[in-house]
């Protein structure tokens, strides 16, 4: 049993090496390999800005002000946003600041997929399927960067794309070992997952926010059909099953605000744990069917397939097994347990030494290649590099909870509206 044991700890290690290898080639593409441009001359195209906010009146007057001030023409974006079961004054600061606002009021079906999808039915029933060519998609802590609509329009007028993804920075990088932790894990999102894809031709996946989506997509399905918990992935997951092709704009910039509190930060990440899982049950047969087309549509499903891929469960139930094997030889001699513990705690140690090693060195490369783009000072970016792994490792725990326990979408606290809250207070 203890040879098995052992046995199948090195299958598992070889088996996801050989699983995630692709990603060292795109990690060598994501260094060196040129960032896919637009056209330079591009036909401007209409857009509207969409926003889905639930009592966010404290930051998205500041989100709308920097769309209003985009290097693009005015009179082709506009600004529209869904106020969701608001119990503030959401929609009179967005229509101060000059968004057209819908309100939304439904406790059953509830999150940003049917919000969307609501928004979406609207716009094409009061102002025609064809009023716009393109909508862009934001949370309502976003501040966007003046080239954001001008660059995406580069991209999206090759005419190859069903949708984009952007470069996804963080405004409060350096708060402390949370929001750097998110960070660093979507900059190497953009960098060595999402820029590599499109440079070979490979789908991309939104992060479900600073995205755009064709309008043709939502003609042909009629709206937003994305209502899991993590909609963003499986729209993400069924572009590559249909077809459909999703690119990355890299100067296309948006800063997002992340959680600082654990508490908060362990809610959110609980819902994605728990969307995967559905993303998972949903899809998991479509893709591996797509995997079999071969070429970079075979390769975009394999892709996907292995970014939602439930591999956490599958090292902690072979560590669950080496612990109950050590519990039951508490009933043989005393040679027998001591070898069991012994190698328990070898196979412990080479498992989150091995995760720890790979989480430092993605994070770390991400670092030294995005460290002018990361603001913050030097030393604590040193800091929250060695602190990654440690951010990471915090899934397992919540990879656990969202397996047995019921999730439903909780609000985050922005820290804007944190400083504003304590400011009236004091």
């Amino acid at each position: 049993m203890l040879r098995f044991l052992e046995s199948m700890q090195w299958v598992l290690f070889i088996f996801f090496t050989a699983a995630y290898a692709y990603q060292i080639f795109y990690l060598l593409v994501g260094l060196w390999g040129k960032q896919r441009g637009g056209v330079e001359n591009a036909e401007l195209h209409r857009y509207a800005a969409i926003i889905s906010a639930r009592n966010e009146s404290a930051v998205i007057g500041r989100l709308i002000r920097t769309l209003k001030e985009q290097d693009y023409p005015s009179e082709l974006l506009d600004v529209i946003v869904v106020a969701d079961n608001c119990t503030d004054n959401t929609a009179e600061v967005a229509r101060s600041a000059g968004a057209i606002v819908y309100e939304r009021f439904n406790k059953v079906q509830v999150g940003k997929g049917y919000a969307l999808d609501y928004l979406f039915k609207h716009i094409f029933e009061e102002q025609g399927e064809d009023a716009y060519d393109a909508f862009f998609v934001f949370d309502a802590d976003n501040i966007v960067d003046p080239q954001f609509v001008r660059e995406m329009n580069k991209m999206y007028d090759t005419g190859e794309y069903s949708a984009l993804t952007s470069y996804r920075n963080s405004q409060n990088f350096c708060a402390n070992w949370i929001s750097a932790g998110y960070a660093l894990w979507f900059l190497r999102e953009s960098r060595f997952l999402n820029r590599p894809r499109t440079r070979l031709g490979v789908n991309c996946a939104v992060s479900g926010t600073g995205f755009l989506i064709s309008a043709d997509v939502l003609r042909e399905e009629g709206g937003w059909n994305y209502h899991l918990l993590t909609e963003d992935i499986e729209f993400s997951i069924a572009s590559a099953v249909r077809g459909r092709k999703i690119g990355y704009c890299g100067n296309a910039i948006i800063y997002d605000e992340q959680p600082e509190r654990f508490r908060q930060s362990w809610d959110q990440r609980l819902r994605w744990s728990k969307g995967f899982y559905q993303v998972d049950a949903k899809y998991t047969g479509a893709l591996l069917r797509g995997c079999t087309r071969g070429g970079k549509a075979g390769m975009s499903c394999y892709d996907m397939l292995m970014t939602v891929a439930p591999c956490n469960l599958v090292t902690i139930g072979s560590l669950l097994l080496a612990v109950l094997l050590c519990v039951t030889s508490f009933a043989q001699p005393a040679y027998i347990t001591y070898r069991v513990m012994r190698m328990l705690g070898r196979i412990l140690m080479l498992t989150v030494r091995g995760i720890t090693f790979s989480l430092f060195a993605f994070g770390a490369v991400t670092m030294i290649a995005e460290w002018k783009r990361i603001a913050g000072p030097a030393w604590k970016k040193v800091l929250y590099t060695f602190t990654f792994p440690f951010f990471m490792l915090t899934y397992v725990p919540i990879s656990i909870a969202a397996l047995v326990g019921k999730v439903e979408w909780k609000p985050i606290q922005h820290g804007i509206a944190k400083v504003q809250e304590e400011r009236e207070s004091a």
